[in-house]
Formats: C-alpha cells, sequence, structure tokens
C-alpha cells in the first residue's frame, strides 16, 4: 500500500496502540498535522513543546503504553530536550517525533534547522532519522521497542519534511517487540541476565540480622510490587524507598520504613547507617538517595540487583549483584534466601521504630504544608494520582502524601525539572481518566509551565493543583538560610502574583485559602467541582524541609 511518509507515521502509530499524543504544530510537520486530521489517534495540543514532552512523560509512568509527542524542528524540537532528559534521568519509556528540514537542506542553516539528533545524543536511550519513506515502519517499530525494553528510556525520530511528503510502500515490519523477537536495528542491544551470585546472595540474606531493603524506581518500571511485597514479608526485611521508589510498597505497610535520602526520614536513614546488610532493588544510589558515598551503610554489605549493569558498581559498590528484571529476581532470590532467624529480624524491626523522629504536635495557627497534605489523603483515601512540580512541596508531598497504590506518585527525580507537575498531570490524567489527579505545585516552579492551565481548560480535564505560595523560591532559599548566612540573593519575590486570577483567565475555577481551618473543606470543594481547579494556599516564608541531610554529608548527619 503507497502512502506519503507522513501517512506512514499515522498508520505506524495506530499500529503500535497509541491513541494519545501531546504536541504542538508548526512549518515541518504541517504533512504529519495533515495525515493525524484523518486518524482516530487523540491529539492534545499543548502551549509549549516542554509541556508536551512532560505530558507524554507522565503518560508513561502511570499508564502502560509508551507517551509520544511531536514538535516541529528548530525551536520546536529544542523545546522538547528538556522533557527529553527529564524522562532519560528517571527511565521513562517516550518516543519523541521531531520535524526537520529537507533533506537537501540539512547542514544550510536552513531557517529552523537544529541537529536534533546530535543536540539530543546526551539524553537518549537512542535517536535515529529517517532518510525514505519506505524506512518509516521498521523506524516506529525500533523505536517503541527500544524505547519500552529492558530499562526504559526516551528515543527522538527525526523527520525530514520532504520524507514526510515523499511516497512509500507501508508494509507492517514482521519483527515484533511485543513477542520479544529482537529488534533488527543494529543499535539495540538485548539486555544481559547474570544470577551466577544467586547463592552468595541468598547466604548474605540469610545471615543478616540488620537487614534493609531498597525499594528503587526499577519496582515501578518493571511493575514488580507483588515480588518485592512477597519478598520483604517472607524475609521480614524493612522497606525503605527512593524518591522515584515511592509507591512500591504501600506507604502504610508494617515493613514500610521511609523514603530514604536528603529529606529522607530518620528511621529510614537510620536504619540504613545501623543496617548489616543491603539488598537493593532498581535503585541508581544517586547523591540524594545515599549521601557522601565513602559513609553510605559502611557496616553493611551490599546487594544491588538491576536490569542495567552500568549501574553496578557506579555509586556504591555491591559485594553481590544480580542483572535482570526486578520481579524475575525477586522471585528467585525469595526461594533460595528462606531459612532465616526470624528473632532477630522482629528485633531489628522493633528496633527501626524506636528510630523515628519523634511527632510534635504542630500547635501554631498557621497553613502548614503537613496540614494540606494530610488533608488531601483524608478527603481523597489515597485514590489519588499525585504529581508534583519541583522544589520544597515536591520533598512535602514525598514525606507526607501516603502512595498506596503503585506507579500514583509521579515526580521528577535525577533531573529535578521545575515545570513538571502541571503538563505531567495532563499526561496522568489521559492515561488513566478513571482517577483523580492531583497536581501539588510551588509558587516558583508552577510558572515554569502554568500556561498549560488553558490546556486544562480545552480539554476539560478534572485535574485539581494544591499551590503552595510561600512567594520564594523555596528550596534554594532553605539553603541560603542554613549554609549561606541568610544572604538571600534573588529568592525573594517583592510581590506575589495573583494564582487565582491567572488560573481564572484561563477558564479554571480558583480560589485561595486564607485559614488552616478551612484546608479540608477546601479540598472537598476542589474534588466535587467539575473540571480543571488551582486552590492556592499561602504558606509561611519560612517553612522549611526537614529532615535534611546536607549536601555530601552522611545519612546519619541529619538535621532534624
Amino acid at each position: 500500500m503507497e502512502l506519503t511518509g507522513a501517512q506512514i507515521v499515522v498508520k505506524s502509530l495506530e499500529d503500535e496502540g497509541v491513541e494519545t499524543i501531546f504536541g504542538l504544530p508548526g512549518g515541518t510537520v504541517i504533512p504529519l498535522y495533515d495525515a493525524l486530521y484523518d486518524s482516530s489517534i487523540q491529539h492534545v495540543l499543548v502551549r509549549h513543546e516542554q509541556a508536551a514532552a512532560h505530558a507524554a512523560d507522565g503518560f508513561s509512568r502511570v499508564g502502560d503504553g509508551v507517551g509520544v509527542c511531536v514538535a516541529t524542528s528548530g525551536p520546536g524540537a529544542t523545546n522538547l530536550v528538556t522533557g527529553i532528559a527529564t524522562a532519560y534521568r528517571d527511565s521513562s519509556p517516550m518516543v519523541a517525533i521531531t520535524g526537520q528540514v529537507a533533506t537537501d537542506s540539512i547542514g544550510t542553516d536552513a531557517f529552523q534547522e537544529a541537529h536534533m539528533l546530535g543536540i539530543s545524543l546526551p539524553v537518549v536511550k537512542h535517536s535515529m532519522q529517517a532518510r525514505r519513506a519506505d524506512d518509516i515502519p521498521r523506524l516506529i517499530r525500533d523505536a517503541f521497542f527500544i524505547a519500552s525494553t529492558g530499562r526504559p528510556g526516551p528515543v527522538v525520530l527525526d523527520l525530514p519534511t520532504n520524507v514526510q511528503k515523499a511516497f512509500g510502500e507501508y508494509r507492517r515490519p514482521v519483527d515484533s517487540g511485543k513477542n520479544g523477537a529482537p529488534s533488527e536495528y543494529p543499535g539495540y542491544c538485548a539486555i544481559r541476565e547474570d544470577l551466577t551470585r544467586l547463592d552468595e546472595a541468598a547466604k548474605l540474606i540469610r545471615g543478616a540480622e540488620r537487614p534493609v531493603l531498597i525499594a528503587g524506581n526499577g519496582i515501578n518500571l518493571s511493575r514488580a510490587f507483588e515480588p518485592l511485597r512477597v519478598f520483604a514479608e517472607g524475609l521480614e526485611m524493612p522497606v525503605a524507598a527512593s524518591l522515584l521508589g515511592k509507591g512500591a510498597i504501600r506507604n502504610d505497610h508494617p515493613n514500610f520504613i521511609g523514603m530514604m535520602g536528603m529529606h529522607g526520614g530518620a528511621a529510614a536513614n537510620r536504619a540504613i547507617t545501623a543496617a548489616d546488610l543491603i539488598v537493593a532493588v532498581g535503585a541508581r544510589f544517586s547523591d540524594r538517595s545515599i549521601g557522601k558515598s565513602e559513609e553510605f551503610a559502611r557496616s553493611a554489605r551490599v546487594i544491588h540487583i538491576d536490569i542495567d549493569d552500568a549501574e553496578i558498581h557506579k555509586n556504591v559498590g555491591a559485594d553481590v549483584w544480580l542483572i535482570g528484571d526486578a520481579g524475575k529476581v525477586l522471585n528467585t532470590l525469595a526461594e533460595a534466601a528462606s531459612g532465616h532467624d526470624s528473632l532477630s529480624r522482629r528485633a531489628w524491626m522493633e528496633k527501626i521504630l524506636t528510630m523515628r523522629e519523634p511527632a510534635v504536635r504542630d500547635a501554631s495557627d498557621a497553613m502548614r504544608p503537613r496540614r494540606i497534605l494530610d488533608a488531601l489523603d483524608e478527603v481523597t483515601k489515597g485514590e489519588v494520582i499525585v504529581t508534583t512540580e519541583v522544589g520544597q512541596h515536591q520533598m512535602w508531598a514525598a514525606q507526607f502524601h501516603k502512595t498506596l497504590h503503585p506507579r500514583r506518585f509521579v515526580t521528577s527525580g535525577g533531573l529535578g525539572t521545575m515545570g513538571f507537575g502541571i503538563p505531567a498531570a495532563m499526561g496522568a490524567h489521559f492515561a488513566r481518566p478513571d482517577l483523580p489527579v492531583v497536581c501539588v505545585a510551588g509558587d516558583g516552579s508552577a510558572m515554569m509551565n502554568i500556561q498549560e492551565l488553558d490546556t486544562y481548560a480545552r480539554y476539560d480535564m478534572p485535574i485539581k493543583v494544591l499551590l503552595f505560595d510561600n512567594a520564594c523560591l523555596g528550596m534554594v532559599r532553605q539553603w541560603q538560610q542554613i549554609f549561606y548566612n541568610e544572604r538571600y540573593s534573588n529568592t525573594l519575590f517583592a510581590r506575589r502574583p495573583d494564582f487565582v486570577k491567572i488560573a481564572e483567565g484561563m477558564g479554571v475555577t480558583a480560589f485561595s485559602v486564607e485559614s488552616p481551618q478551612k484546608i479540608k473543606s477546601a479540598i472537598e470543594r476542589a474534588v466535587e467541582t467539575p473540571g480543571p481547579v488551582l486552590v492556592h494556599f499561602p504558606i509561611p516564608q519560612s517553612e522549611n524541609v526537614f529532615p535534611m541531610v546536607p549536601a555530601g554529608e552522611a545519612l546519619s548527619n541529619m538535621i532534624l
């Protein structure tokens, strides 16, 4: 069947089961958008290309498919790069389709030309450029296969405009990643499974008296929630989570001891410091999770389980490592490691309970972040997807929001991208329209992509934004207070934007909450109001995030 290259792209996306894409048209993708006009694929028109990438990222983190975003050449494509880098650092499967100038104009500095393959090279799992219409079906198939298999990540497909217009023969590729067949694309590398040290790992687990199981993002990516729970319960091991591992196990599970790291809980950080064995699953041991690497769990042996062998020994040396899918490895290891000393494990769990930070009752009459997040949990009963922007509010959400289901806490971890949460909520909504979506935002981060409130309104997305407004760049201000002698250089805003009017001007219901006593009723009102809602919470500028481990310090050196 002979079609234009643009029609072949659309047909190939339909063959991959794509139902929703996010993008913004421009000159070099007009042929593609013309082909989309006749397609069943829903295109969500955003206000900025960066938002399209974050929305595609949020879509893949919450749903079962690969997120897809589209942008034109030049500035459209480069505007995707921050979102692509965000997905790369957090291993989110994404296919980013970019327009490009005609092949005979590449390299001539043509209007809106940008070398997208070169620009994106450090932040993609793979990138490719179509040179003939006939090649497009194979390239689309490979893009989705590479993005979604092994350790997931973003793939860029660059489409010169003349290739979109040219005619070619559409033939659906025979090889299918869904059937486990290897891709014919030469850039694909199969995942290497290595369980040769399984017996050694099992022996360490049986002999450990103070083990800690660390759940990283790999648990969410591989959907290994049930193997993790069975492993933790069967071997009576406490579970700490990285920021992106949040939700891998219910936050109210008796074995869950909290988030670890710079703003992790006292119990998790102290338990890791005192442990004699660390079993890390799908965790990359980032600096924000482990603090000073030389001081991390110095009394412990380390078992590192990951699908990507490049992570082994990268940040923390492993005594034993197992390479493979998290769920498969945990199931195999659980069977091999049975026979531990149950009494010592129970005593260890009891000791961890004494490591928790003492609860302090807040008797003040202030708009405290914890009160807002506790009210959110009370109103939604945990049946909600929460996305966050980046900053203090992100850490408060990670600390206090009780995530009861996997893949429902969506945040930018590795890159820490301000402007992520509002568009990521759009992707989450389209991936799971059956669930309520709430974005927890700060006033500084929200302004990065606040234009997408208009997209909320145009598509009548029932997303609720809880905006914590402290009239400053809160996390940077906190560091300036603690480490820079309160020299607040360019972090305090002299005036507050009227976020209620901004939201209303974009067609979003909005209101401000002035009293702590009205927090719960405000969230109830937001949840009950149809369509998008922004709730503005003015919070104290002096509010800080604690616990806090200073950068480069050991987890034991927490500021409480």
